[in-house]
């Protein structure tokens, strides 16, 4: 559901008692995290327990499983995450109440009051991009505040409260959130039309970011991707009008520029320089190139909010990397599993192309299960086409959103450019790991790739390829 932006901002401090209807998710818990580390009393419930509520619980909130009227019956402020629906229980008992009601925008608006905000957004890696500037700020000893839509592989949270006046958010634009956001340095990594559920038209998905840039505050600036076309267009349209605008990508004209890229199969590196000035090497010890371009916009945020580059660099080679972001799953039998994220067309070519230099001479196979029928309905064809770059795929149903009459995972398969006998269309998601396992041999990597809960095939695949092997090895297996 969609909560309108409150009339009048309130400082987090002065919401009062604040339950979250849909606390287990990674925006939500993220903002819960930072409340009770400020002493606000925090309730909050969702459809299933998980590793997030016992997490919370553990830090003092007090959390529900399945949602009721009485959750609400105590507390000043309800925070709406947007997958829930109007008429949920807590949100219907809010309003009678006449409680304020906040969206994950504004709660986390209310966090931010009286910081320094590095908003960054983007269609894809403002995660990572994200991610590297918190862990790159922390190595200057900014301790800022984040909130995070991943959690860090080193130390398993999304969010953090600091003691420095710096607050990184990841600046989310599918549902408008970023819109709410009031930065000093707004990072935009690209502008490539996505959830357009909620967007009219491409032009429409544009404008949102020119809107994003005008939320800037006095003083502050834009860094911008001009490998981009879309950032490419926002950094010129904004500059044009007067904005402040750093520029980082690969481009001969970029004013941080990535150069001289060596990449290996599971990290890579590269000379920053910087208005033609070499300034040293940034290590990413993450696979793929297109972390290149994060690390650069991490670094570029940094040096405009004022810290030095020599500990930007530093901070950003210590970067260990968020979890669904290409992370490692495990190993057996000489087949290696790793779990992403990415649901976009233009995200799953960057991860299997980051797969295939990662496999080596072993083969890709893909596990793909789309996230939202919505834009499996949009980007049925691009899907498809993406997941050509694999040897291997076994594709599941949609999921994420309500389901829509005909948009399945079937409607991928005739648009992925592979011969019949390497592509599986698996409706059962119990089935889906055998699958997986049936095909791979020593030397694969697999991948899942695409909605949450696909991250639970990797260690099934695991599992089933260690039980083969256990019972190949038995007397007279062969």
């Amino acid at each position: 559901m969609i909560v309108p932006p409150p009339s009048e901002l309130i400082p987090a401090e002065k919401l009062g008692r604040v339950h979250f209807v849909g606390i287990g998710g990674a925006g939500l818990s993220g903002i819960a995290r930072i409340m009770i580390a400020r002493g606000i009393t925090v309730t909050g419930s969702d459809a299933k327990d998980s590793r997030t509520l016992t997490a919370l619980r553990a830090l003092g909130a007090t959390c529900y499983v399945g949602h009721d009227p009485a959750y609400v019956a105590d507390v000043d402020t309800v925070v709406v995450s947007t997958a829930i629906k109007e008429n949920n229980p807590e949100v219907v008992e809010a309003r009678r109440r006449g409680l304020l009601l906040y969206s994950r925008a504004a709660a986390l608006s209310a966090v931010m009051e009286g910081r320094r905000v590095a908003a960054v957004s983007g269609a894809h890696g403002k995660t990572t991009t994200s991610s590297m500037l918190a862990v790159a700020l922390q190595h200057c000893g900014a301790d800022p505040s984040f909130a995070i839509g991943g959690n860090f592989n080193d130390t398993g949270t999304n969010a953090h409260d600091g003691t420095g006046d710096i607050f990184v958010v990841e600046a989310d634009e599918s549902d408008r959130a970023f819109l709410q956001y009031s930065p000093e340095v707004a990072v935009v990594t690209n502008v490539d039309p996505d959830h357009l559920d909620m967007y009219e038209s491409p032009e429409d998905y544009h404008r949102a970011f020119d809107a994003f840039v005008d939320r800037i505050v006095p003083g502050g600036c834009l860094v911008a991707c001009v490998d981009d076309p879309g950032a490419r267009r926002l950094a010129e349209a904004s500059r044009a009008r007067g904005v402040d605008v750093h520029t980082y990508g690969e481009a001969e004209d970029a004013d941080i520029r990535i150069a001289d890229v060596h990449q290996q199969p599971l990290s890579s590196s590269f000379e920053v320089v910087v208005h033609g000035r070499p300034e040293g090497t940034i290590d990413v010890h993450v696979a793929g190139r297109h972390h290149t371009w994060n690390a650069a916009a991490a670094y570029a945020a940094g040096i405009a909010l004022g810290f030095p580059s020599g500990e930007l660099r530093e901070g950003l080679s210590s970067y260990a990397g968020t979890r669904r972001r290409f992370e490692y799953k495990g190993m057996v039998g000489g087949v290696r599993v790793y779990d992403d994220y990415g649901h976009h067309p233009t995200e799953m070519l960057v991860n299997l192309q980051a797969a295939r230099g990662a496999a080596g001479d072993g083969r890709v196979i893909v596990c793909f299960r789309p996230l939202r029928h919505t834009r499996t309905q949009f980007f049925y064809r691009e899907l498809g086409e993406a997941l050509g770059l694999a040897d291997e795929v076994v594709v599941m149903d949609p999921t994420g959103d309500d389901p829509i009459p005909g948009v399945t995972g079937a409607l991928i398969i005739p648009h992925i450019p592979l011969p019949p006998e390497r592509i599986v269309y698996e409706r059962s998601w119990s089935a889906a790991p055998v699958r997986v396992a049936e095909r791979v041999r020593p030397g694969d990597l697999v991948l899942t790739l695409g909605a949450p809960d696909v991250a639970l095939v990797g260690p099934e695949v695991l599992e089933l390829v260690g039980d083969r092997l256990a019972a190949e090895s038995e007397p007279g297996a062969r």
